[in-house]
């Protein structure tokens, strides 16, 4: 197992929902975390909680990733790196009119697959850059471990999902090959696809909790959403796990989504 006490970890998206609960559970397993997103307020309250650094890191950006990963490189051995930060996205790709101007927005697309399919792949290629100059850890010549965040909507999209499904399944395809990729260098990669995840993004108050309630119809069991903190424990298992590589896990209570 990869211990992390004394090791440092990136993780994007930090300051809120999956990203979150990702950098608390590193923290409490002894990781000292490097929360990179560009919300300042809730980053630096998260990295406050749990000892670690915010950094306001566009994923886009290479110049702000590998400022984020420099400081990781400060904080102790820089071993593992879990890439949550994306956006969400919904339009249908004709619109009801018939008209060229309502079909999906291409520059919305574009938008999308850069922040979470491009971002994605430029946090592991650098963070993979940087965990390559570490020393191995075990006899295995392991250094390090990375986790991308994906989704069910990778599998079976719905609706208006066309470019958020098109970024997630894109994670999804080439979690195999870099996986292939960094074993020269050391370095495991594996991706989690959650399913319905109980986080602030379906907002809160009495309409919020009907619209979840009225999810739970995908999912098998347990009969509800899923938490954070459950899918947390997933990613922890797949950086710390060290025969865990090139895979792709789902965690949604075996739900498969309708159409709409």
């Amino acid at each position: 197992m990869l211990d992390l006490v004394g090791t440092s970890s990136l993780v994007t998206g930090g300051a809120s929902g999956l990203g979150e609960a990702a950098a608390r559970q590193l923290a409490a397993r002894g990781a000292k975390v490097v929360v990179a997103d560009l919300n300042e307020e809730k980053g630096i309250k998260v990295a406050g909680d749990i000892g670690g650094e915010f950094v306001k890191v566009n994923v886009t950006s290479t110049e702000d990733l590998i400022a984020a990963i420099g400081i990781a490189e400060g904080l102790g051995t820089f071993r593992t790196t879990v890439a949550a930060a994306g956006i969400g996205a919904a339009s249908r790709t004709v619109g009801r009119d018939g008209q060229y101007e309502s079909a999906f927005p291409l520059d919305y697309f574009k938008q999308v697959i850069d922040i979470n399919l491009v971002g994605v792949f430029n946090t592991v290629r650098l963070a993979a850059t940087a965990i390559s100059r570490t020393e191995a850890f075990d006899a295995d010549n392991q250094k390090g471990a990375i986790v991308t965040l994906a989704s069910i909507a990778a599998f079976d999209g719905q609706i208006g999902q066309a470019a958020y499904s098109a970024s997630k399944g894109g994670i999804v395809g080439m979690t195999v090959p870099i996986a292939r990729d960094l074993a020269a260098a050391g370095i495991r990669l594996n991706c989690v696809a959650p399913g319905l995840i109980d986080t602030p993004i379906y907002g809160e108050g009495e309409a919020s909790e009907a619209f979840k309630d009225s999810l739970k119809r995908d999912v098998v069991f347990p009969k509800r959403l899923g938490t954070a903190d459950e899918l947390a424990s997933m990613i922890l298992e797949l950086l710390t796990n060290t025969y865990a590589n090139g895979e792709t896990v789902r965690l949604d209570g075996a739900a498969r989504l309708q159409p709409k």
